[in-house]
């Protein structure tokens, strides 16, 4: 765990923008629902140094798993975008929906430091569950704690893990095993696991075929390692091994369909599974969280896709931000949004009461997040 200390006050209501409102923005709606700083269970970083319109650009439209964007057109005229231009200004000092040229000077102007520390620190995030593990160049857990004033846990990526095990390791009985120690060392000081994974068998693969591929995979110790994602029986054992250490396991999965064997088969191990869905998969994740006891969900920025598909307490709010420290914010403020205008909707249909709402709101923006990854009991305020 990663924790600064001095918190600031940051926004404790969920929705509640910071500058102006606009007219046909939140209003009184979001400001009815107040809520502790949320909880974000999945992120990866900022950049450092500063950012040009390209670079910032190429990063919008990786958020938005897409390519540059083509001759005479612009990211930022993106979903993405707009919310960018909406709310991050206002944190540096700057009118809502000004130009990306202005916006970005402004950046420039304080400095990337300083931006991104106004921009995390306005975010209304509390707690950061970072996925630590790949080569590239993002903050690390210490220096996301720092710049955001907040508590950060790392959540270690299985792949990265296993990639740094390969390099090390000679032979196949020596990946074997160092990959079974370097799992528990991760264990004693990680909140969860995480894996892309596209389907698990019910069962542990068999281990003949596990030695089978971690020697096709030790063959390929020459080649960059974006391009060694282990083969579909490596990835399984790896997936096993960290069920049995007792951690949540995030699973990161663009249809969860394909895992409902796995989902069901490790019913019963004490181990709590989070499902981290690509869009539009939300609400099948959902489904899935509300078959198995021990399965959980991402809740998406629509909550009201998935609210209406699980119980309350089986979904979590995440950024899944990437490199910009803009993204921490506009996931926040449109979940925020999002969930404010549909706690508001219950009320006003008499479905529930507003104290009820707030809690149901409250459960999905930290409350499960702080009981599923034990962040209370490890000591994280």
């Amino acid at each position: 765990m990663h924790e600064a200390t001095d918190f600031p006050d940051s926004p404790d209501t969920l929705g509640a923008p910071a500058g102006p409102v606009p007219r046909d923005g939140p209003g009184p709606v979001a400001g009815r629902i107040a809520l502790p700083p949320l909880v974000d269970q999945h992120s990866h970083g900022t950049v450092h140094g500063e950012l040009g319109l390209g670079s910032f650009e190429t990063h919008l439209a990786a958020a938005a798993g897409s390519g540059a964007a083509p001759v005479g057109t612009t990211f930022f005229d993106s979903w993405t975008g707009l919310a960018v231009r909406r709310w991050c200004p206002p944190l540096l000092g700057m009118e809502p929906h000004c130009a990306p040229v202005s916006y970005l000077a402004r950046r420039r102007e304080l400095g990337a430091y300083h931006a991104a520390r106004l921009l995390l620190r306005g975010a209304g995030i509390g707690t950061f569950l970072l996925e630590s593990g790949a080569r590239d160049d993002l903050s690390t857990a210490e220096e996301l704690a720092a710049a955001a004033d907040g508590t950060v846990h790392e959540v270690i990526r299985l792949e990265p893990l296993a990639e740094q095990v390969a390099d090390t390791s000679g032979t196949v009985d020596a990946f074997i095993g160092n990959t079974a120690e370097a799992l528990y060392a991760a264990a004693q000081h990680a909140t969860a696991f995480a894996m892309g994974i596209t389907f698990c068998d019910e069962i542990p693969p068999d281990p003949r075929e596990v030695r089978r591929a971690a020697a096709r995979w030790l063959a390929l110790t020459v080649r960059p390692a974006r391009d060694r994602a282990p083969d579909p029986a490596l990835a399984q054992h790896l997936l096993w091994s960290a069920v049995a250490t007792g951690l949540p396991v995030q699973l990161h999965c663009a249809d969860p369909q394909p895992l409902t064997g796995f989902l069901r088969a490790t019913a019963g191990f004490g181990t709590d599974l989070v499902l981290l869905p690509g869009r539009p998969h939300h609400r099948r994740a959902a489904q899935l969280a509300a078959a198995f006891p021990h399965v959980y969900a991402d809740a998406g920025l629509r909550p009201a896709e998935t609210l209406g598909e699980a119980p309350f307490g089986k979904l979590l709010f995440s950024t899944g931000a990437r490199a910009l420290p803009e993204l921490y914010v506009t996931a926040s403020r449109l979940f925020g949004q999002a969930m404010a205008r549909l706690a508001e909707e219950w009320v006003g249909e008499g479905i529930c009461t507003r104290a009820e709402a707030q809690r149901i709101a409250g459960l999905v923006a930290a409350g499960t997040a702080r009981r599923v990854y034990r962040l209370d009991a490890a000591g994280s305020g």
